[in-house]
């Protein structure tokens, strides 16, 4: 039987006086906090591990990516059992566009919360099989034999155009009082490995922390939170959310 060392932890960073990030972790939500568990997949229906990176005025980041995370930790829990993977990806779909316009809702309705939004990029357990999903900036990367791969596209316009005058800007989300919002997802069980390690993050991460190191630092075992540290010692200039997730035998 497999089992996942699970590591989570999210930090509000050098710069900023309030956390936009959350992460959830399983059955509990991560904000300026860390957290380590064992998982054992086997042994479980489901599980979703996700991060979600904020934006918005005053404090409306931390609002949205609360509110997206809460409703789907309930939503992945509600479905029933049995789903194909076409039909999870049918009803991931339809969860992104319920949420994305209940977050431009809430943002419609309160001026401090005008246009607030969230990245999400989660990895999802189901019926024995691994699907990973993304909206926005944030990242799914995958250490295998030593090398460090990023699974996931960034939706941002630095991708789009290689320039990195636009390093911050999206162009997909959730909310953000953006029309449309579309969702990467992969099922990837035939690839998950023993040995592997999945990383999830906030760009407060790989923003201020090269690949190489990142690399290094999981072959060292490095925790979620000691990722944290080195983005925070390295300037610290966003909010930095981070899961570590060991495939062991």
């Amino acid at each position: 039987m497999s089992t996942i060392e699970l590591s989570a932890a999210s930090r509000v960073g050098n710069v900023r006086s309030n956390n936009e990030d959350m992460i959830l972790a399983y059955d509990r939500f991560i904000r300026s906090d860390a957290y380590e568990t064992t998982l054992a997949p086997e042994s479980l229906d489901r599980f979703m591990v996700a991060v979600a990176d904020g934006m918005g005025g005053h404090n409306a980041g931390e609002v949205a990516s609360e509110m997206v995370l809460q409703n789907l930790k309930f939503y992945i829990k509600d479905l029933p059992k049995g789903l194909s993977s076409g039909a999870m990806e049918e009803a991931m779909n339809a969860w992104l566009q319920s949420i994305h316009q209940t977050v431009n809702a809430r943002g419609r309705s309160n001026k401090t919360m005008s246009e607030m939004g969230t990245t999400l990029v989660g990895l999802l357990y189901y019926g024995n099989r691994y699907f990973w999903l993304n909206c926005g900036d944030s990242r799914l990367y995958r250490l295998r034999n030593g090398q460090l791969q990023q699974l996931t596209t960034d939706h941002s316009l630095v991708n789009a155009d290689s320039e990195k005058r636009h390093s911050n800007v999206i162009t997909n989300c959730i909310g953000a009082g953006c029309e449309d919002t579309f969702i990467d997802m992969i099922e990837f069980t035939a690839d998950v490995l023993a040995g592997d390690t999945y990383v999830l993050c906030s760009d407060g991460l790989n923003d201020m922390v090269p690949d190489e190191i990142i690399r290094q630092m999981l072959v060292d075992g490095a925790t979620a939170n000691q990722l944290c540290e080195e983005a925070i010692d390295a300037g610290g200039f966003d909010n930095v959310s981070v899961c570590v997730l060991r495939v062991e035998e």
